[in-house]
């Protein structure tokens, strides 16, 4: 292992959706702060992130970074961050930037950051935890080569958690999002949960008892359940 290179977390955690806007960064965010609260140390990371530059709301690596305690540079490269608002591969193809290969995203995510960063005496550090927040849905396009479902299974992931609205249409947009997750460990996290809400009630129940699947409300529970 090269100085400054990290060793492999204790548990490898990809943070996907059954499409945007559905809370994923949010979830990733307050997991990672209820996990170094209770002593854990917690990494996070965006492969790469695309966005609009009129938008003064904080980048997704920088939420990402103010909850692990990182530089939004490690969470994220400058260079796989991308100004225009489409699929990270669509927006470099767009501003002509190189091809996103997925086993270079694998490979940042692993080692060393900028200089100067993650580095100690034996330049390895193996966090707790490793969050991945990933973009849009399962089978966007994530790379030129890959989606989500292709980092899951090139890390490979320990645990796949898949955030959706936790109102009308969440049963179809979770059966969908995880049929190619099939045999890998996986939570669905129900964003926006209101136990007061019959509809939100029924689509958990419906969920837990008739599909099968694990279901988190609050952040809490999933950060309970990820470490002994």
């Amino acid at each position: 292992m090269s100085r400054g290179e990290r060793a492999r977390p204790g548990i490898v955690v990809v943070v996907t959706g059954t499409g945007t806007d559905v809370g994923k960064t949010w979830w990733t965010a307050a997991t990672a702060t209820l996990l170094r609260e209770q002593g854990r140390t917690v990494v996070a990371r965006k492969p790469a992130q695309s966005f609009d530059p009129d938008d003064p709301a904080p980048r997704d690596a920088d939420v990402l970074a103010a909850a692990t305690g990182e530089t939004p540079a490690r969470v994220c490269p400058p260079h796989r961050s991308y100004p225009v608002a489409w699929a990270p591969p669509m927006a470099a193809d767009e501003l002509g930037k190189p091809p996103i290969l997925l086993d270079e995203l694998v490979a940042e995510m692993f080692g060393p950051g900028p200089e100067g960063e993650d580095r100690d005496e034996d330049g390895a550090v193996a966090p707790d935890v490793l969050l991945v927040e990933t973009a849009g849905g399962s089978r966007a396009p994530l790379a030129h080569d890959g989606d989500t479902v292709s980092l899951v299974d090139a890390l490979p992931a320990d645990l796949v958690v898949v955030v959706a609205d936790a109102g009308l249409g969440v049963i179809h947009a979770v059966r969908s999002t995880v049929e190619p997750y099939a045999g890998r460990a996986l939570v669905v996290a129900l964003n926006r949960y209101d136990p007061t809400d019959p509809l939100h009630v029924r689509n958990r129940e419906w969920l837990e008892t008739r599909a099968g699947f694990g279901v988190v409300t609050d952040p809490a529970e999933l950060a309970a359940g990820l470490l002994p």
